[in-house]
């Protein structure tokens, strides 16, 4: 019967889990107003409290602990995931006008669209075109039916 008070104190929002899982909820809006710096200390905070949950869920912890687990890897996938976009932000920032560029910066599309040449380059001729084009244009006729 304790396994179902248990179930009972985490539906109820017990003093306990609620001590617990004031830590956990992390919303991404939030994690995007911090410093890479304070990110990668939370992350440290979140893998030590899963370290944890898993020693507890291994010792017969209370159900609430195991219900956790869950949330605390979201939220360790959460804080990734926010951190990545920064620095992939900052990275664009960096190559911003540049020659060169990473090839996880550039634009994916697909290989074919890639590989095409460019407008300007499609639609570049030579000189010996450009003179030939302008002392030889397109006859006009005019036809009268």
């Amino acid at each position: 019967s304790s396994g179902t008070s248990a179930l009972c104190s985490k539906h109820a929002l017990s003093p306990e889990a609620l001590s617990v899982g004031d830590m956990v909820r992390v919303k991404a809006y939030e994690l995007r107003s911090k410093t890479s710096k304070e990110l990668l200390k939370e992350l440290d905070d979140m893998k030590a409290e899963l370290a944890q949950l898993r020693v507890a869920k291994v010792s017969g912890g209370a159900a609430s602990k195991l219900a956790k687990i869950k949330i605390v890897r979201k939220s360790i996938a959460r804080i990734l995931t926010v951190y990545n976009q920064k620095q992939k932000a900052e990275a664009r920032k960096q190559y911003k006008g540049k020659k060169y560029m990473p090839l996880d910066l550039r634009p994916k599309k697909t290989r074919k669209i890639r590989r095409a040449l460019k407008t300007e380059q499609k639609y570049a001729k030579t000189l010996r075109t450009k003179t030939r084009e302008s002392n030889f244009p397109m006859r006009r006729f005019a036809v009268t039916m």
